[in-house]
């Protein structure tokens, strides 16, 4: 941002992210967990639905934090979440409860998945920031990771295909975030320079770290308001908590 009075110039192009930045998606899965296992506290009994929440939460934050199984896992969510359920329900044995069994990990897995699509939704303004962009002439790409189908869905659902000159999912080109020539072909089908690029994301690692290192300027959606984690690298560009904030002092 410019100093007091200095109204800044827009990038020639942004790349958005679309889960946690454009549609709230997967953030607090705790909080998925922990109502799940309360619905499914009959299967889990003798076990107090709190503890498997927690056991499992340990399990996911274990999975996902495993760059290799994130990759695999991120196109086949419903497998993984199984998977992860299953390791919760291993701890758990170990701790003296009865494990519930593969049945009841699927079906958990399931009603994550829907549980997911029950509660997405549009962040605020989310159409007005883009449409408002659109307006200034910026070229806009959305990139974003995840099977074909699934995130194809939610472009179409939440009225995105239109507002975009290009939409690149990683199941649909066989690549994705933090793959550099992910966001080199969005900066090739866009014809822009990197220097002339905001990327917009959740993620820091493929939304801060990865893009930076190209040259992009790296703005991070701090959906939970926590701030950069103390352990991590990233240091962005900027740090916004809504979406309308991109808009502040634009031409």
């Amino acid at each position: 941002m410019s100093g007091r009075g200095v109204r800044a110039v827009p990038p020639k192009a942004i790349l958005f992210d679309l889960d946690d930045t454009l549609i709230s998606a997967y953030n607090q899965p705790h909080w998925a967990w922990r109502d799940i296992c309360a619905e499914f506290a009959a299967e889990l009994s003798p076990c107090p639905p709190e503890d498997a929440a927690a056991a499992i939460n340990h399990a996911a934050d274990i999975f996902w934090a495993d760059p290799e199984r994130h990759r695999i896992g991120r196109l086949q969510l419903l497998d993984a979440r199984a998977v992860i359920v299953a390791e919760g329900f291993a701890a758990l044995a170990k701790a003296g409860f009865p494990a519930p069994g593969e049945a009841v990990a699927r079906g958990m897995a399931a009603r994550y998945n829907s549980y997911r699509e029950e509660h997405m939704h549009l962040f605020d303004g989310a159409h007005h920031v883009v449409d408002s962009f659109r307006a200034m002439g910026v070229k806009l790409a959305l990139i974003t990771n995840g099977a074909a189908a699934p995130q194809r869905a939610k472009v179409i659902r939440f009225d995105l295909t239109h507002r975009f000159d290009h939409i690149q999912i990683e199941g649909e080109h066989g690549f994705g975030k933090p793959e550099e020539r992910a966001y080199r072909h969005a900066l090739s089908v866009l014809g822009v320079a990197p220097a002339d690029t905001w990327m917009v994301g959740d993620n820091l690692e493929w939304e801060v770290i990865a893009p930076q290192r190209l040259g992009i300027h790296a703005i991070w959606h701090d959906v939970v308001g926590d701030g950069v984690p103390a352990h991590s690298s990233a240091k962005p560009d900027r740090t916004i908590r809504a979406l309308a904030e991109l808009l502040e002092g634009l031409i």
